[in-house]
């Protein structure tokens, strides 16, 4: 369990930090100092996370004039995608979690009924694999210089907008088909990370929840060394909006049981909405968990009740927060998506509700983690760290 301490920066404040630590499990929300290795305690783990990079065609970024030429074709934001992943690569990340939406998808990817070269072409299915395929090409520089990459599904993945965006089999099959083989390689996780995959779990978790569609692959789990990561599937047919929160109780109580230190939890949807608009909104407008307000509370209970740690992308805006005053959720869906936040408009958080970002997390031998965020403007300045939290544990 974590208790949670907010760092002020001034000295009496930090000695009582420091006396807390000695005693119980804290997290610390720190903005302004870098972490400093100790020997005694080295990074054994780190790894990266952002979601939603896919473009829209019609309702674009409102800084820019038009897309380019590839980006209207193959709707990612490529600038942005391309200086994310780079910058990820330089600082070593392992691992790349990816929290889903990196297509424009949104169609049903099903069979095609015509063979005219045409109709075949401009088919769901066609133009799902294709921007697939873009998206792939643009991660597999990071799985050849040494970062591996974890895909979360995400509601243009899995959904299907012309049934009022409700997810559909089909998709989730054309998910599997397109991202199966990086869930999970354990040979080619061990040769890029660096250390094993051990206790994979990919089957179909969802039955535990009552699922009716096959959620192998969608929501599923490993560990590496000591630490637990757990992606989940927050559109899953016939549950949209929902989290798969009997099956990740039990999933997270088994990591436990194995003495793991560290528990994270990465799904597309967030469980609290974040309203950029000067007008809060309150937390049930939102269109993630947040729209089934008793479900949201059973899956957040659960990361509360075992002191995981919730990153999540979908609002196209970065924004960490302690919903119930512990766990945190890293809202951090700003892979290159359109902002949520106009170009020029007052937000409540204008140094960032405009920005890039992703977050870096190292995680040392004792179980200790820090997780960094870091970003740049709408305009492609400078990166700069947005925020640091420190997580602590017995």
């Amino acid at each position: 369990m974590q208790g949670i301490v907010k760092s002020t920066g001034s000295h009496s404040v930090l000695v009582l930090i420091a006396a807390l630590i000695s005693l119980s499990s804290i997290a610390v929300a720190d903005d302004g100092k870098h972490e400093k290795r100790q020997s005694s305690d080295p990074v054994v783990l780190t790894f990266s996370s952002v979601g939603d990079s896919r473009q829209d065609p019609v309702w674009f970024d409102s800084s820019i004039a038009s897309l380019t030429a590839q980006d209207k074709l193959w709707l990612q934001n490529s600038k942005a995608l391309s200086r994310i992943m780079r910058t990820i690569a330089e600082q070593k990340s392992q691992m790349l979690v990816f929290n889903g939406d990196m297509i424009m998808g949104y169609g049903i990817a099903g069979p095609v009924s015509s063979t005219e070269v045409s109709a075949v072409v401009n088919s769901d299915l066609m133009i799902f694999y294709r921007q697939y395929a873009f998206w792939r090409g643009m991660a597999a520089t990071l799985m050849e210089s040494g970062t591996y990459v974890v895909p979360v599904p995400g509601n243009h993945e899995v959904q299907a907008k012309s049934l009022g965006k409700k997810a559909v089999v089909e998709n989730e099959n054309a998910w599997r088909a397109n991202m199966g083989d990086l869930i999970l390689d354990t040979e080619r996780f061990k040769a890029i990370v660096g250390t094993e995959a051990s206790h994979v779990n990919t089957q179909n978790n969802g039955a535990h929840d009552g699922l009716s569609s096959d959620q192998s692959q969608l929501s599923y789990s490993f560990d590496v060394g000591e630490s637990h990561f757990v992606i989940i599937n927050t559109d899953p047919v016939g549950g949209d909006n929902t989290a798969p929160t009997k099956w990740l109780a039990n999933d997270l109580q088994d990591a436990l049981f194995r003495k793991a230190k560290n528990l994270f939890v990465f799904g597309h949807k967030p469980a609290y909405s974040y309203s950029f608009s000067m007008n809060k909104k309150s937390e049930t407008d939102g269109s993630g968990l947040s729209k089934y307000p008793d479900s949201r509370d059973a899956f957040w209970n659960v990361i509360e009740q075992f002191g995981a740690t919730y990153f999540c992308g979908h609002e196209h805006e970065f924004h960490v927060e302690q919903p119930k005053g512990k766990a945190w959720q890293i809202l951090v869906g700003t892979g290159g998506s359109p902002f949520g936040a106009k170009a020029g408009e007052l937000t409540r958080n204008p140094a960032t509700d405009r920005t890039y970002a992703w977050v870096t997390v190292q995680v040392h031998r004792s179980g200790r983690a820090v997780i960094t965020a870091y970003g740049f403007s709408d305009t492609f300045g400078s990166t700069h760290v947005l925020k640091r939290i420190k997580l602590e544990r017995r």
